[in-house]
């Protein structure tokens, strides 16, 4: 991210979660809005609708670890009894953000005939790399082990995240049943094994020509990369892309940077006749999902992109 952004989350408001954690509380749509509507004079927040054929159900808890407890808020479709699923991963430079902030595009893709499911995982001032990733990983396995319950066809799970989300929803989805990235605590008959891809605006590649990751990556993954390159190495989506790379959805921002490493990514999948797909907003900011007009772009983006992969 970008240096000013870091010296922004430094100076931060801080609280503090049930059990002392502490907790960055900067990154919000009201304060993102606040920063660009002077650019953006026509943007508006995008408010969440009342859909008949979407149930919602908050703060259902899928794992607890000593006093810590981690939850996901849940919107499904309840026309039918089976809906490919849509596991969400809200963004913040991997230390602030939070899953409230998913809920109208996980409401607006549940219209459409999905489940969508967005998860509370560990932020970088409560644990570090690859804690959250195992987190996320541990919630698909709940969802498919209580699939009836949420309306899923444990069969087709799609990970979609936005900024530092998009980022680990491309490595969850790169790193299929690899055994490393798996919380070997967590017992589960199901695995964490996801279908298709969205990207939204994450890099797929920390250490890269087009990347200007500094210092909040190297929060996150415990180091600077000349300090830990293997982090830096293992948590790009770039370095796991290979044959059994699932399909995957860029949606992107006018900002080169939010992408480092798809155009390679893309190449990879390509020669294994992967289908990859890239939908750019043109003059958008990042965290352009949060607003109208893009909002309903990012929607049908995604969704026709999952009825293509999925149903």
């Amino acid at each position: 991210m970008k240096k000013a952004f870091w010296t922004f989350l430094l100076f931060s408001t801080f609280v503090f979660g049930q059990n002392g954690y502490k907790i960055d509380s900067s990154y919000t749509i009201e304060k993102t809005y606040q920063k660009l509507i002077k650019k953006y004079p026509f943007i508006t927040i995008a408010k969440s609708q009342n859909h008949k054929n979407v149930t919602q159900l908050n703060d259902i808890k899928y794992q607890q670890l000593g006093e810590r407890v981690l939850y996901f808020n849940a919107f499904f479709n309840k026309d039918k009894k089976q809906n490919p699923a849509v596991i969400m991963i809200h963004g913040g430079g991997w230390r602030s953000g939070n899953k409230n902030q998913m809920q109208v595009l996980g409401q607006e893709i549940a219209a459409k005939g999905y489940a969508c499911f967005a998860i509370e995982y560990r932020l970088s001032l409560e644990a570090k790399y690859p804690e959250g990733i195992h987190d996320v990983k541990n919630a698909i396995k709940f969802i498919k082990d209580n699939a009836k319950k949420f309306h899923v066809d444990p069969d087709k799970i799609a990970i979609l995240g936005c900024s530092s989300g998009g980022q680990m929803a491309a490595l969850i989805g790169t790193t299929n049943e690899n055994s490393a990235f798996e919380d070997q605590a967590y017992k589960s008959k199901s695995s964490s094994k996801v279908n298709a891809i969205v990207n939204i605006d994450g890099v797929l590649a920390f250490k890269h020509s087009e990347s200007s990751e500094g210092e909040m990556a190297s929060f996150w993954l415990g180091g600077t990369y000349d300090e830990n390159q293997e982090n830096w190495k293992k948590a790009s989506a770039l370095t796991h892309t290979d044959k059994n790379t699932p399909p995957i959805l860029f949606i992107n921002s006018s900002f080169d940077r939010f992408h480092a490493g798809r155009d390679d990514m893309r190449a990879i999948l390509n020669q294994y006749k992967i289908y990859s797909e890239v939908q750019t907003i043109p003059d958008s900011p990042h965290s352009f999902w949060f607003f109208q007009p893009w909002l309903d772009e990012t929607v049908r983006y995604t969704t026709q992109f999952l009825d293509k992969t999925l149903k």
